[in-house]
């Protein structure tokens, strides 16, 4: 892609302050899990909605925003402390009223249509958002949360960026859906979080940390194609029909018919059988079948069905031989796997990152339903048990979460198109589009987002290598269910 104009690349930082909560936190000190503490080599999550320009002028939207924070951090104890490692080294969250960050940026040259229209996405996006670059171990020495507010042409972009180790998205997204209930002016915010610290996720095992503290297991500095692909509900269910609609007839031999198929080929076919000819043939197959009653195999989800093309899409584009090993990574949910179950709304890290594995020639010579059921299988077994050995294999291995493409043929999905991210109404209207900024990003990182319209849709935040993006942009299996591709 040519580089972007200089004026467009800019982003002025016009103010900077400390936001306080609007009364003190009666919260003790939260100790950090073992789903937490692998965060700490994590970049502070970096996500943000973009709004059409509001009424009121900027000085009031300010006035706003900064209110409802103060207010909101009074609910949210943790995103105003700081994080603190007692003598033992067990690392906590100290919610000692230190305030967040608030920032407000200028970029009046730049349209909502800037942001919105480029096939790529376009890298001044990353400048929305504040704590660049920053590891989320920083936390001892800096805000747990920035909100940025930057002026656009005709809009305004509010970036979030908090730090990796206190929230997930669970709590990421209920945080942000309360700040604008409260910027609306509701008094009594529907869903409180849960500070709770009792569940087998809090262990006695202690992160050995490094002098200096950790830092990010990935090449920050590859380059990177970055692009937002939108698939609608019709094209989604079209997806999951596909993966699911694999009703055969086993017959003698290594064959197997399709008797649905077939019959749907004959009536579109313009050289047809007699109807006497086809139900013969069809009672000729049934006769001759090996019958056996197998219990119905679990439908695939929708968002595996998405996740499996994607797989077999980018292992196509990577060019890799059959015996190449590819991982495909999707973070999990715990709240609702654990027995006693956790609060849904439970605040904090409450996810596991559940890899599957295939061989190139496994993923490209089967068909989509058996990839999609690969992932299948493993996130239905992680159930409690799971759960448990993942944090018990910690413990006998204490270590910060390894994030990247080591081998150059893995895939990381993130995020969740279940999240509510276009709910966040801070009084002018809901937001057009979710973005994020530049953490944790690296070749072969996916983020889930929901689609606008709503209804099913999804958008998947694809990061490649430039040559890997060219190759998916490409493919045809892939391409065909992208909104807007002819």
């Amino acid at each position: 892609m040519p580089s972007e104009p200089v004026s467009i690349a800019v982003t002025q930082i016009i103010s900077k302050s400390t936001v306080f909560p609007a009364t003190k936190s009666t919260l003790p000190d939260l100790k950090l899990s073992t789903s937490d503490l692998p965060m700490l080599s994590c970049q502070y999550i970096q996500k943000g909605n973009l709004f059409l320009r509001p009424p009121t002028g900027i000085s009031d939207l300010l006035f706003l925003l900064r209110e409802g924070l103060s207010n909101i951090l009074a609910q949210f104890p943790p995103l105003a402390g700081r994080l603190v490692t007692d003598a033992d080294g067990y690392v906590y969250i100290t919610c000692n009223d230190a305030g967040a960050q608030f920032l407000h940026a200028n970029a009046t040259h730049i349209s909502v249509n800037d942001v919105l229209s480029p096939i790529h996405v376009p890298s001044f996006v990353k400048s929305f958002f504040a704590f660049d670059g920053m590891v989320s171990y920083d936390g001892h020495f800096n805000p747990i949360l920035a909100v940025q507010v930057t002026e656009l042409h005709d809009g305004v972009f509010i970036g979030f960026s908090v730090n990796h180790a206190v929230v997930d998205g669970t709590s990421l997204w209920n945080f942000i859906n309360t700040f604008a209930e409260v910027c609306r002016g509701v008094k009594l915010i529907t869903k409180q979080p849960c500070f709770t610290r009792e569940s087998v996720l809090i262990s006695p095992a202690v992160l050995k940390v490094p002098a200096g503290g950790p830092k990010v297991t990935f090449d920050e500095h590859a380059p990177l194609a970055e692009r937002i692909f939108s698939f609608s509900r019709e094209s989604i269910l079209k997806l999951k029909d596909t993966t699911n609609n694999k009703k055969r007839l086993n017959c003698f031999g290594n064959g197997e018919i399709d008797a649905v198929e077939m019959m749907g080929k004959q009536s579109n076919d313009p050289i047809k059988l007699s109807d006497e000819k086809v139900t013969a043939l069809i009672g000729n197959w049934i006769r001759n079948a090996v019958v056996t009653r197998t219990p119905p195999a679990p439908e695939i989800s929708s968002f595996q069905s998405l996740s499996a093309l994607l797989w077999r899409a980018v292992t196509r584009a990577r060019k890799f031989p059959n015996s190449k090993t590819t991982t495909f990574r999707m973070a999990v949910n715990c709240r609702h796997r654990l027995e006693p179950k956790l609060e849904t709304l439970y605040f904090g890290n409450a996810i596991q990152s559940i890899p599957t594995y295939a061989t190139a020639g496994e993923v490209l010579s089967h068909d989509l339903r058996w990839c999609a059921e690969q992932l299948n299988k493993n996130v239905l077994s992680h159930d409690d048990k799971m759960v448990r050995r993942f944090v018990h294999n910690w413990e006998q291995d204490p270590r910060c979460f390894p994030l990247g493409n080591f081998d150059g043929a893995m895939l990381t999905m993130g995020s969740s198109p279940r999240f509510p991210m276009f709910d966040n109404d801070f009084g002018w209207g809901k937001p057009v589009a979710v973005r994020s900024g530049r953490a944790n990003k690296f070749d072969g990182k996916i983020s889930a987002f929901p689609g606008r319209e709503g209804g099913g849709s999804v958008d998947l935040e694809v990061v490649l290598s430039p040559e890997t993006m060219a190759e998916l942009e490409l493919d045809p299996e892939f391409m065909q269910y992208v909104s807007g591709h002819r």
